[in-house]
């Protein structure tokens, strides 16, 4: 773990806004940190090893073997941290210079740091932020997760655009060669195929309370009347339920497995008004439980018809659960300034994303689903909604945390069909 000390840096003299007053200096307080000094590697599968330097949790023995993907995004690497989308990866940011803002105790997606291994450019020894209440590398410790920094991560995300994202295998354990790293790689288990659900969702019922607080966009404007949201747990990140919370919404969290007869039962007797679908990880293929429940709310004859929202991994199941399909991406999609083609309003987006799988469009549209949304990059399908009913996703973040804002009318959308649907 690396030791964290505090001084003083005092900025230039400003003029004062009164006349009659010297000029002012501006303090800041700087947290300085003893630089990694543990030798530490990444293997990937295809043979190649990265040397650097390790921090976090190092000299625990930790060898991590899990799937290597690269996000986009110049900020917001606690909240990619704490995504619970990130479960069995390993994390590279494509941004040269991480942790210069520190952490704190409300950037956080979920109650602990998801991801297998974070690896970076560079690390940076002074970190410097009026919310900071620690610095990176001691926050990563705290979670048992090891870093990486001082390789060539424009090298390492080359690799995995044009190969694909593949295994890795992350440790600053010096016992092991390059030859068994890279061995341990090759060996381990595809993302395709992985329900990694039921190790991120909730086991029992909860309430959520929590809002946006002081960083509420204007356009977060609840209603008078609450609405009441069944939330099937998945992984949900915790922006999105901050969301919903903000724009009048009473958010019931409950299991991923949650049968279809009890979700039904709550919305007959008028205890729900909606139902959200949220993001998760792994291969949505392979989340049968809750694909079977959407299955039986949405199609054949026991069908009813709820306003129902889904995001990222959401957006998939709910595909799934209406006989469309889905595919792995080649290196998938992480980053903050994805754009979106809205085919209603013929306006581009600029959105967050973080997936590796996607819905095929041709299947979808066989089973009364229209495209809403396309990702401009590829021209993937980033939306959709089912026809002559109140049923849509996407496949990016609305809720962003990090990145911008262009997406976030479709909470207001959510809110204006239960509203339709009560009145």
């Amino acid at each position: 773990m690396l030791r964290s000390t505090a001084t003083r840096t005092y900025g230039p003299p400003t003029a004062s806004l009164c006349p009659n007053r010297s000029p002012t200096r501006t303090l800041y307080l700087v947290h300085n940190t003893n630089p990694p000094v543990t030798p530490a590697r990444l293997a990937l599968a295809d043979g190649s090893v990265f040397h650097g330097l390790g921090f976090g949790a190092t000299g625990r023995g930790i060898v991590s073997t899990a799937e290597v993907v690269f996000n986009t995004a110049m900020c917001g690497y606690q909240e990619s941290l704490t995504d619970p989308s990130y479960t069995g990866q390993i994390l590279v940011a494509t941004f040269p210079l991480i942790g210069n803002y520190g952490v704190n105790e409300e950037d956080v997606e979920s109650k602990k740091v998801q991801v297998a291994g974070f690896v970076v450019r560079e690390l940076a020894h002074r970190h410097s932020n009026y919310r900071a209440t620690s610095d990176l590398s001691t926050y990563l410790a705290r979670n048992n997760v090891l870093g990486l920094t001082g390789i060539d991560t424009r090298a390492l995300t080359r690799r995995l655009r044009v190969a694909g994202v593949m295994s890795g295998v992350l440790t600053d354990r010096q016992d092991l060669s390059d030859a068994e790293l890279v061995r341990m790689a090759r060996e381990a288990p595809s993302m395709a195929g992985q329900n990694l659900v039921p190790a991120v969702g909730c086991s029992s019922k909860q309430t959520w309370s929590e809002t946006l607080g002081d960083w509420r966009p204007p356009s977060a404007s609840g209603p008078t009347r609450r609405y009441r949201v069944l939330a099937l747990d998945c992984g949900a990140k915790a922006n999105i339920l901050r969301h919903l919370s903000d724009r009048g919404c009473d958010v019931t969290i409950i299991p991923h497995d949650t049968p279809a007869s009890e979700i039904e039962a709550k919305f007959k007797r008028g205890e729900a008004d909606g139902l959200f679908i949220s993001n998760g990880p792994g291969d949505p293929a392979a989340v049968d439980k809750t694909i079977a429940t959407l299955r039986e709310l949405l199609t054949g004859p026991k069908a009813i018809n709820i306003p129902t929202f889904g995001i990222c991994l959401g957006h998939q199941l709910l595909s799934l659960a209406l006989g469309a399909k889905t595919y792995k991406l080649k290196f998938g999609h992480r980053g903050a300034n994805q754009p979106v083609l809205n085919t209603t309003t013929g306006k581009v987006e600029i959105t967050s994303q973080n997936h590796g799988f996607a819905v095929d469009v041709e299947s979808l549209k066989k089973v009364n689903g229209e495209a809403t949304h396309f990702n401009l990059n590829d021209m993937t399908l980033a939306g959709f909604r089912l026809k002559g009913r109140p049923v849509f996703a996407v496949q990016h973040h609305p809720e962003a945390s990090p990145g911008p804002h262009d997406a976030g009318y479709l909470f207001d959308q959510f809110v204006n069909a239960m509203a339709t649907r009560s009145s």
